[in-house]
């Protein structure tokens, strides 16, 4: 049954019963076409429409470079979340290879580097980067987000933005979880499929944008209008855009060919007897805490060395997984007991939670219950970083270079007192989301990478290479908060 559609009496509401002539009012109506005519005439309009006319149209056409994220849940298990990220929009000249570096508080050592790879059909393979929320404060939380193309023979093109994730408080309801959220993106998708109901409510001109999903006959209600402010949704994870702002790239990129934030050199020369390792951490809090190869709660892991050699279990269970934090503060680089066995500076306990400037020469004893677990000296004081050696059976082992993030030396290059052990060491900084050495007879700064020539730097070893995690000789998995660092046993760091 169908309304009049008599083109003389537009305005006439009665019925027409199917096959009928004229409806009640006595208006002709016109001969129905046969389903015969309609599929034909279908099927003729489909075949002489354009390409691009029967191309379905997507909910939000954006012509330019975006990023599309998926499967943010503000209140996972745990915090722990896996977001997927797709490139959309890039410029067809860009690089078959396309590297991101992501830098965010949420991000373990602060930084994480993924790389998109274009398939045979001009579309981006998605990539998956790991986060957690444990232990952080609620509130919002930035991720900062680099693309960087460099095509072969031509000018590197660099796209950044910056998004914000979510970390509710523990008793927050779903309602307040997505009333924060849209009243910060105001992009949150809702589709309705298999005879499903999806309805949105907002007053005009309120400048959201929206698309309701609701599947498998359920029924997704946004309600933007209530007097109380309450926002009703039925989303399990979100989904939104990030437009990417191109920038300029003055000259030749300097981009790290590497970027980290942990990094670690190792001298692995078999005739040495030992794998010495230099562990590098630029970061704006370094905290130290006892050894775990699972889900560990520091950056730099310590472990005690006796006559055997490493041991991760015996004394070094009397280290906190958190037990002091270095930074730095107004007044240079300062060291804050944290833990609950407390620690001891030149041999006196500064008291918990009493930042205490670092000095050259000063001895580190973690713990003050027991001593000579761990012993640290600081040997060297740098403008832009400072240096610890292990003192006790460890000092064959490792060393540590905590450097402020992005921060370069200067010139002239700073003189500055250190011990006969890190006079020794290279001169090092980081920059550029990466780690650089500097050589203080000519200037030259090199990027440290895995394919960096380190045999040909000054003051560093024949046998070095450059490992990207701070940790290479273990093997530490982080359960969901990023991928684990995968080489041989802990048993290779050796003490001989």
């Amino acid at each position: 049954m169908k309304k009049c559609s008599n083109p003389d009496h537009p305005h006439c509401t009665f019925w027409v019963m199917p096959g009928e002539s004229a409806c009640a009012g006595g208006h002709a109506q016109a001969a129905a076409p046969s389903s015969y005519e309609l599929l034909s005439k279908l099927r003729g309009a489909r075949a002489d429409a354009p390409a691009a006319a029967r191309a379905p149209v997507p909910f939000k056409e954006i012509n330019h470079a975006h990023l599309h994220i998926s499967g943010f849940d503000p209140r996972a298990a745990g915090g722990r979340q896996t977001l997927k990220m797709e490139l959309r929009g890039m410029p067809a000249a860009c690089a078959p290879h396309i590297s991101m570096q992501l830098q965010s508080d949420l991000i373990p050592h602060g930084a994480a580097r993924q790389e998109f790879v274009r398939a045979t059909r001009g579309d981006w393979r998605p990539v998956f980067v790991e986060f957690s929320s444990r232990g952080k404060e609620h509130g919002q939380y930035q991720i900062q987000v680099e693309v960087l193309s460099q095509a072969e023979g031509k000018a590197a093109q660099k796209w950044v933005c910056t998004f914000v994730i979510l970390v509710p408080r523990r008793d927050a309801t779903l309602t307040e979880i997505h009333q924060i959220f849209l009243s910060t993106h105001k992009n949150v998708r809702v589709m309705a499929d298999d005879a499903s109901i999806a309805r949105v409510s907002a007053s005009a001109g309120a400048g959201f944008d929206l698309d309701v999903a609701a599947r498998n006959a359920g029924i997704a209600h946004v309600d933007l209008t209530a007097p109380q402010g309450k926002i009703d949704m039925g989303f399990t994870t979100i989904a939104w855009d990030e437009e990417l702002m191109e920038i300029d790239v003055p000259g030749a990129s300097r981009a790290h060919p590497h970027p980290s934030r942990a990094a670690c050199l190792v001298n692995a020369a078999p005739e040495a007897g030992a794998q010495r390792q230099i562990r590098l951490f630029a970061l704006d809090e370094c905290a130290l805490g006892r050894f775990e190869l699972v889900d560990p709660e520091a950056d730099i892991l310590l472990s005690h060395f006796g006559a055997d050699g490493q041991d991760n279990n015996g004394l070094t269970r009397r280290l906190s997984g958190r037990h002091a934090l270095i930074r730095r503060g107004n007044n240079g680089f300062e060291i804050e007991d944290v833990s609950r066995y407390g620690l001891l500076l030149d041999g006196v306990w500064p008291g918990k939670h009493k930042p205490t400037p670092l000095r050259l020469g000063m001895r580190i004893e973690l713990s003050a219950s027991i001593k000579g677990i761990v012993v640290l000296g600081v040997s060297a004081i740098l403008p832009h970083g400072v240096i610890l050696h292990r003192l006790d059976q460890g000092a064959r082992a490792e060393c540590f270079y905590l450097l402020a993030p992005d921060r370069h030396p200067g010139y002239p290059l700073p003189a500055f007192a250190a011990a006969p052990n890190a006079a020794a060491l290279p001169l090092l900084f980081h920059h550029d989301g990466g780690f650089w050495h500097l050589d203080q007879l000519t200037g030259k700064e090199t990027a440290l990478s895995p394919a960096a020539p380190l045999d040909k730097l000054s003051r560093i070893a024949k046998h070095n290479r450059f490992a990207a995690e701070p940790y290479p000789e273990s093997w530490i998995i982080h359960t969901g908060m990023g991928e684990p660092h995968s080489t041989v046993a802990p048993a290779a760091l050796s003490t001989a």
